[in-house]
């Protein structure tokens, strides 16, 4: 899993079915320090997450894997709402 921040939804009028009622978001990946990292994707959430949240994200096969029993063509998921980040500088 890594880390990122959420920038912004995505819409998308025409989907798979199974995308269907599922909400999209633009991600910022970070680093260690909290700084960009890479370009900006667009993720599947499964928690709920709102812009300007800190997240985390998983990408292949695992992205899909929130969803189960259904199967989401997902190559990019968010599973998790980061409450605080604790960095130690020793």
């Amino acid at each position: 899993m890594e880390l990122a921040r959420v920038l912004g939804t995505v819409v998308a009028t025409v989907k798979t079915d199974s995308l269907e009622g599922r909400k999209l978001l633009v991600i910022q990946p970070l680093d260690s320090d909290l700084n960009k990292r890479g370009k900006p994707t667009v993720a599947i959430d499964s928690v709920g997450a709102g812009k300007g949240e800190v997240v985390f994200w998983c990408r292949g096969r695992e992205a899909s894997f929130p969803f189960l029993p259904s199967e989401v063509p997902s190559d990019c998921t968010i599973v998790g709402i980061v409450d605080s980040v604790f960095l130690d500088q020793g």
